[in-house]
């Protein structure tokens, strides 16, 4: 038994304990951490001798207070520091939260990612919430979105289904990238039954036409079992690590496949994807056990 004053205890403490991992999971973890996620490998097809380092950004999710350009531009400041060969962006430049004070202007986000800088370039694809806020786009059932303009004034191409061929110091690889896999949204408003990727992965792909190693841009990781040997690595964001993990369990998982590709380095009969635990926040402006993250990718 109890006595009061041991329930008042314990009770207080409850309270005490549940205000601090909510101050924790709204206000610290989402706002004002920043990990660096390292991985090294050698894929396969990978050239020998060719020693590549990728800085991976995803999900940003540009919103007041979660995601200011304040915060956007200390975290293209701490990319440009990882000395990364070429920059590659993942998608979700949007807000994914109505729980926000004000949206941030695809104009101002994509001004601060323009100061992102790598000998190799930086690369975008876009994500499902770069076409969900798009009202124009979708009714029209196709883009360019706001997002894709305003990535391709701020001097950053967009791989929309779109393969191109790069080298460093003499050694070749692609890039490529496929448009999002759940562009369109399921609508009566626009008569639009099932919601529609607009992704094309065999005609991105068949715009490979040497035997340089491939590395695929996909948003969303749920492409990851239809894509073939031929790519070395794919590279993907959107499940945000699951946002919220405690002891390995996640509330909502946005992917078809559960846990199975939802963070990190997952190879599945000697194919590899790392996908990343993102920087922002969907649906709930909160983050618990996966700290938001720049994705370091050492290759060769």
């Amino acid at each position: 038994m109890i006595d009061r004053r041991g329930f008042l205890k314990l009770f207080g403490g409850s309270i005490v304990g549940l205000l601090a991992l909510g101050g924790y999971a709204f206000g610290y973890e989402p706002v004002v951490r920043l990990n660096t996620a390292r991985y090294q490998l050698t894929p396969p097809g990978w050239t020998p001798g060719l020693k590549l380092r990728i800085v991976a950004l995803a999900d940003f999710h540009a919103c007041r207070p979660w995601m200011t350009a304040d915060r956007i531009a200390s975290i293209c400041a701490r990319a440009n520091d990882l000395g990364g060969d070429i920059i590659v962006l993942l998608g979700d430049y949007t807000s994914g939260t109505d729980f926000v004070t004000g949206r941030v202007d695809h104009r101002v986000w994509a001004g601060e990612l323009a100061a992102l800088k790598a000998p190799l370039g930086v690369h975008a694809i876009v994500g499902n919430h770069d076409w969900w806020h798009d009202a124009a786009a979708q009714k029209n059932g196709h883009g360019p979105t706001f997002s894709h303009k305003a990535l391709a004034d701020a001097g950053i191409p967009v791989y929309s289904n779109r393969s191109v061929r790069l080298e460093k110091d003499g050694y070749g690889f692609w890039l490529a990238g496929v448009e999002d896999q759940l562009a369109l949204r399921r609508s009566v408003r626009w008569k639009r039954q099932f919601t529609e990727g607009l992704d094309d992965l065999e005609g991105t792909l068949a715009q490979v036409n040497d035997e340089a190693p491939v590395i695929l841009l996909a948003h969303e990781p749920d492409i990851f079992p239809a894509v073939p040997s031929r790519v070395s690595l794919t590279l993907s964001g959107h499940t945000h690590g699951g946002q919220v993990r405690v002891f390995g369990w996640s509330p909502y998982l946005p992917s078809r496949y559960g846990d199975r590709y939802i963070h990190g380095h997952i190879v599945e009969e000697d194919r590899h994807i790392i996908v990343s635990g993102g920087l922002g926040c969907s649906v709930a402006p909160v983050r618990v056990g996966v700290p938001p993250e720049i994705v370091v990718i050492d290759l060769g």
